[in-house]
């Protein structure tokens, strides 16, 4: 006979097997039906404390709602809802590609409330070795990247921590994945007596005002194309940067946001560099762009001045460095040549100085030892 027990605690009973079973109401459904549930102990206490812990789960959860959803239903409704509106339009397209390629084909009938962190852990591990769609690309490599994977691995944590927000499961099973490391590709930079020859070729294109403003302020590809001239306070020498160029899918490009609100930032520029922009803009008065395409009379594609890029590194006879390498190369000559690290971390649009001081860590360890230098030589004067 099953043992009472007051509203809301379930009861226990000794089944014909021998085992004991605790029943009790998880929820109720969308008709208002309850959903009951039950648990099993080879002893009473056992039955009891389980059947305790499941009542509190229970409390803590949505139940009707956590078993109308599917993996797959809850991340489509997920990335619409809550990502979509707030991410990048790339970001759009890398997360499309993850639930497309991976998540709905591998986990996409799952039960929500049923996911596991061994069924995640072998999807990533699924795309690392397997996960290339195209054959072409699928005979030499057929693995995705670390960072690829990571990628999926950030998606699927940040799509589960909505869930566990809306108490549809109880905690996120993606805390106990190991998803791959990803190894920071080597910095590489120009180094201070390349500058002048990828400057003249540069010239040599047409482009010298691009460049030069690149390498004096270390602006994002997006950031530098999407630059009109209203931008530009000749008197204060100054640039205000409040916005960048996208691609988007099929070669076009749109105006969006700064990468993040700290992004939104007024750089000084100095007088060679305004001196190249005024230049720049007798050159097309009438054009609202600061950088107008000579081919198009519009913006550059962010795109175009990665070539514009490779082609004035292969006129110079320089190794070949990525566009966003200039970045660097501007971080890292501003901070080995005196300017504070609060001051470039501001120029260049980081959210704390901090993330500046660990980027550049190859900087400060040059200028740790000129600061070492320094103090050794001003002490031993002391003596």
């Amino acid at each position: 006979m099953a043992k009472r027990r007051a509203s809301g605690e379930g009861s226990i009973r000794k089944r014909s097997d021998g085992r004991w079973e605790g029943r009790y109401v998880a929820g109720h459904d969308a008709n208002g039906k309850p959903i009951r549930k039950n648990v099993l102990g080879k002893t009473q206490t056992e039955a009891r404390d389980k059947l305790k812990r499941a009542i509190a789960e229970a409390e803590m959860l949505d139940v009707g709602k956590a078993d109308e959803y599917t993996v797959g239903a809850w991340v489509e409704l997920w990335y619409e809802l809550y990502s979509k509106p707030n991410i990048r339009e790339s970001t759009q397209r890398y997360y499309r590609r993850f639930i497309d390629r991976h998540v709905i084909p591998m986990l996409g009938n799952v039960k929500l409330s049923k996911l596991t962190a061994r069924q995640i852990q072998k999807m990533y591990n699924d795309v690392r070795q397997h996960g290339r769609i195209r054959e072409c690309q699928k005979e030499k490599n057929p693995g995705m990247s670390d960072s690829y994977v990571h990628g999926l691995h950030m998606m699927m944590h940040n799509c589960l921590n909505r869930a566990v927000k809306e108490h549809l499961i109880l905690r996120n099973p993606t805390e106990d994945c190991i998803p791959p490391k990803v190894q920071r590709k080597e910095m590489k930079v120009l180094r201070i007596e390349d500058v002048g020859a990828y400057l003249k070729a540069a010239e040599e294109y047409g482009v010298l005002p691009m460049f030069f403003l690149e390498l004096s302020t270390g602006l994002r590809k997006g950031e530098l194309t999407a630059l009109l001239w209203e931008d530009v306070d000749v008197e204060a020498k100054t640039i205000s940067v409040n916005k960048q160029a996208v691609g988007v899918k099929g070669g076009g490009v749109k105006i969006a946001r700064p990468k993040t609100e700290t992004s939104v930032r007024r750089v000084s520029i100095s007088q060679e560099a305004l001196n190249h922009l005024l230049a720049e803009h007798a050159k097309h008065p009438d054009s609202p762009y600061l950088f107008a395409s000579p081919r198009t009379g519009e913006m550059y594609h962010p795109d175009s001045i990665v070539n514009l890029h490779r082609k004035i590194l292969k006129k110079a006879g320089l190794e070949p460095v990525r566009l966003h390498d200039l970045r660097h190369t501007f971080a890292t000559l501003a901070l080995q040549n005196g300017v504070d690290i609060k001051t470039v971390s501001g120029m260049l649009g980081h959210y704390d100085a901090g993330f500046t001081l660990r980027t550049y860590t190859h900087a400060t360890d040059r200028m740790q030892e000129q600061a070492a230098a320094t103090m050794g030589n001003l002490i031993s004067q002391a003596m």
